[in-house]
């Protein structure tokens, strides 16, 4: 039997912006399991689509994942620098006949129904000008979540032929996430529930470009006083580092674990959730 991988999880912001209480919960969730499992955790900033990156953000969010005691190891990875990683994936994919140009926009996609038909499958269509979709085969519909039990995704999204490289010459998040997950050893995925959909597609492309998948646990989304998530577009506050211990007892709180005494040092207040998170999550 093949050795299992050394525990790593990992936190991943877009830089559209600074972090929320949404995105703390994210955060603290993914570092006390790392913590738990007395694994790795890495900080990778997710700017792929680099026209929605803001500049400075990431130096923003950085800043205040270190005021919160939330401390990564390694470098962190941006992904605005990784297109030959990403271009490497591609060619293997086209290698192996698993993909496919594209010249439907949006509008045109929309019009044939909900999801893409897979109308350019079979057409020969030119490089210029053209996104390069999935062929996408062997779907996954149904995968166990630790926090959500076994989620199953509607088989016609599952099954889509999603795209990889946009026409506009832009790496796609599905791919990237799942390149840089394999490359940096992530063997765990602890993030929002917002992501839960499109863990089947990821979940698919983790098996053609390796042999293993992730384990899952997706958190419940923080909502707004309109039933919103909590996002950057909605305008959701910024977390402030002034109220480093009560945004903490905030977040432990919305992951369900018993009260965590305030002090001045978030290091000692993590330590104590982990314990927690150790009993409730792990045992």
């Amino acid at each position: 039997m093949a050795t299992p991988q050394p525990y790593c999880g990992r936190f991943a912001p877009t830089p559209s912006g600074p972090l929320h209480f949404g995105s703390l919960v994210a955060a603290v969730a993914s570092y006390l399991d790392a913590q738990a499992h007395q694994g790795r955790w890495l900080v990778r900033i997710e700017d792929v689509d680099k026209p929605r990156a803001v500049p400075g953000a990431a130096d923003v969010i950085l800043r205040q994942l270190e005021a919160h005691g939330l401390h990564w190891d390694g470098e962190v990875l941006l992904q605005s620098q990784r297109d030959a990683a990403y271009q490497a994936a591609l060619d293997e994919l086209q290698r192996r006949q698993l993909s496919y140009y594209c010249t439907c926009t949006r509008k045109q996609v929309k019009a044939r129904g909900p999801y893409y038909t897979g109308y350019c499958r079979d057409k020969q269509r030119p490089p210029q000008g053209s996104a390069i979709r999935f062929r996408n085969d062997t779907p996954i519909c149904s995968f166990s979540d630790r926090w959500q039990g076994q989620v199953t995704i509607e088989p016609a999204f599952a099954s889509e032929d999603f795209v990889l490289y946009r026409r506009d010459q832009l790496y796609t998040y599905q791919l990237a996430v799942v390149v840089d997950d394999l490359e940096q050893g992530v063997t765990d995925l602890v993030r929002g529930a917002d992501l839960l959909t499109p863990t089947a597609w990821q979940l698919t492309l983790w098996q053609q470009l390796s042999k293993r998948t992730p384990r899952l646990l997706h958190v419940p989304l923080a909502l707004d006083a309109q039933g919103q998530k909590l996002s950057k577009q909605n305008h959701a506050p910024p977390l402030t580092e002034h109220q480093v211990a009560e945004q903490l007892q905030a977040a432990f709180r919305f992951l369900q674990l018993p009260e965590v005494v305030a002090t001045d040092d978030p290091s000692v207040m993590l330590q104590q959730a982990t314990a927690s998170w150790r009993t409730k999550y792990l045992s």
